[in-house]
């Protein structure tokens, strides 16, 4: 049966009110320098993981790892394109038994890029800096345990169950979620919809834009999200289900996805990413949101799940070189928005500025980031080429040395 979205049930629901001083006070802990960054494998990684599980008993929420842990463990090879030493990391998973058949989950990465930005910083030197990931993706973490606290103590049992997860390895390739999707702790096909939180904490005061991926991924989604859309929070639809994020691993398993950000910024991937930035009373207003969401829908069948266009996993592929600039991931134009434009890379260098569109790179023509992402792939270090960009309303072609 196919969920039907009702306007009256979705005006029924009550306003849910998030603790934003207890988000803030998360992502400062998680943030913290003496958890350098929380690289995948990391002595700060596992530290972070001690602290999520001990969250999660504390609200009493069921261990779905192995052997009765929280903790679910994998192997991987450090290094962005897994070039680097075998390891292990692992992801954090709690189940709130309902007593329903079907299971909602609700997920985020609690990994970033350590102290040497394993590969993908954007700062021009990111040697022994700490890059402390608040937004990314501290933000995610913080509110994923606000929710697990929120339907652990709200004295009323759901429709659905619900499955909480912190992942690990996404900046290395998704390979936490990717790797729970193939050894699942719950039954895929019992899960109703994946909620994915990776940077939400930086709401922009002036827009109050928050941005929603995967809308395409059932009919439900996008008359829902346009009704629950308000001046206090306005949102910003995408239809895909695949992105540079891990709802793409159960977007690829059948499963209707949403991913929740709150727009990218020029902190992104660079030891500035700090907990004095984040807009915690905004990050609230975006799980205010999804709280109301799974309101309306828990007195709804399953949801029906549709395949959508797909959108590169930006960041992963294996290319050698880099142009050093923030992507737009919510952008609509035709080509590539730049969102940031890191100092002393080759996109700065040649000129490329933050609002430039990316339309060519040499003589392929870049229409969006999966068009990007594959033109980086035929280029080697020391390599000159030109780049044309849309400006205002003129196209300025600039050199470009890898």
């Amino acid at each position: 049966m196919t969920c039907v979205f009702s306007v009256t049930h979705a005006q029924a629901v009550p306003q849910a009110q998030t603790d934003s001083v207890r988000v803030l006070n998360d992502i400062k802990w998680l943030a913290d320098d003496r958890n350098e960054g929380r690289a995948a494998g990391s002595e700060g990684e596992q530290n972070t993981a001690a602290f999520i599980s001990s969250a999660f008993k504390k609200l009493g929420l069921q261990p779905k790892g192995d052997k009765g842990t929280f903790q679910q463990k994998f192997s991987f090879n450090k290094g962005v394109h897994g070039e680097g030493k075998p390891a292990e990391s692992n992801n954090i998973i709690a189940f709130l038994d309902n007593k329903a058949v079907n299971t909602i989950i609700v997920g985020a990465h609690y990994d970033h890029l350590g102290n040497d930005g394993q590969g993908s910083s954007l700062d021009a030197n990111p040697e022994n800096k700490i890059h402390n990931g608040a937004d990314d993706n501290a933000s995610g973490v913080a509110g994923v345990l606000e929710l697990a606290r929120h339907y652990s103590t709200n004295k009323t049992r759901e429709n659905n169950n619900f499955l909480f997860i912190c992942f690990s390895g996404e900046e290395l390739g998704l390979l936490g979620s990717k790797y729970f999707t193939e050894h699942p702790a719950v039954e895929l096909e019992k899960v109703n919809y994946m909620i994915n939180m990776d940077m939400v904490g930086r709401l922009d005061r002036s827009t109050r834009n928050v941005f929603v991926t995967g809308t395409g991924t059932s009919p439900v989604w996008q008359p829902l999200l346009q009704h629950l859309s308000s001046p206090e929070l306005i949102i910003k639809m995408d239809s895909s289900g695949t992105g540079p994020s891990d709802h793409t691993s159960f977007y690829l398993k059948d499963i209707p996805v949403l991913h929740f950000f709150t727009g990218s910024h020029s902190d992104y991937h660079k030891p500035s990413d700090d907990w004095e930035k984040i807009n915690a009373s905004g990050e609230a207003k975006v799980l205010d949101l999804i709280i109301r969401l799974n309101s309306v829908l828990d007195s709804e069948p399953k949801l029906a799940f549709l395949k959508t266009r797909t959108k590169s996993s930006a960041g992963r592929a294996s290319f050698k070189v880099t142009l050093g600039i923030m992507p737009s991931y919510a952008g609509n134009e035709n080509g590539l928005k730049v969102d940031g434009v890191s100092d002393g890379r080759p996109g700065q260098k040649a000129g490329i500025q933050s609002g430039d569109i990316i339309i060519e790179m040499g003589t392929l023509k870049i229409s969006d980031i999966e068009d990007y992402m594959k033109a980086l792939g035929q280029f080697d270090k020391g390599q000159t080429i030109p780049v044309k960009v849309r400006r205002s309303n003129e196209v300025v072609t600039l050199s470009v040395t890898f």
